[in-house]
């Protein structure tokens, strides 16, 4: 996995590339996750547009760090989700853990103001 972070209307946003799965994969996003909030960045987006793949694991960290997010009173968006992910939410009935939206315009227009 591959990830690339920018900052538009102040908001964080981080597109995923290939697949989420967790282990030491996942330490880098861990790390730029977890710095935003030690920065007192609360907002942010996971754009899963390029993302190929989620497993249990990959699941579980996101869900993790939506929480830290909501603990903050900060929100962890997730958007752009491919056919594949949309199912997996879907099925798992993550979305009602995660905030989706259908694009990044979709996502910001969501966060509080």
């Amino acid at each position: 996995m591959r990830f690339e972070h920018y900052e538009k209307d102040g908001v964080d946003i981080i597109e995923v590339k290939g697949k989420i799965m967790g282990g030491d994969d996942f330490i880098p996003l861990d790390d730029k996750l977890y710095g935003l909030l030690g920065r007192g960045r609360t907002k942010a987006i996971i754009d899963l547009s390029k993302c190929d793949w989620i497993n249990s694991t990959g699941l579980g960290r996101l869900i993790h760090h939506s929480t830290s997010f909501s603990k903050v009173d900060g929100e962890l968006k997730l958007a752009n989700l491919t056919e594949k992910i949309d199912k997996i939410i879907t099925i798992t009935r993550l979305s009602e853990v995660f905030d989706v939206a259908d694009s990044i315009e979709d996502a910001l227009t969501k966060f509080k103001t």
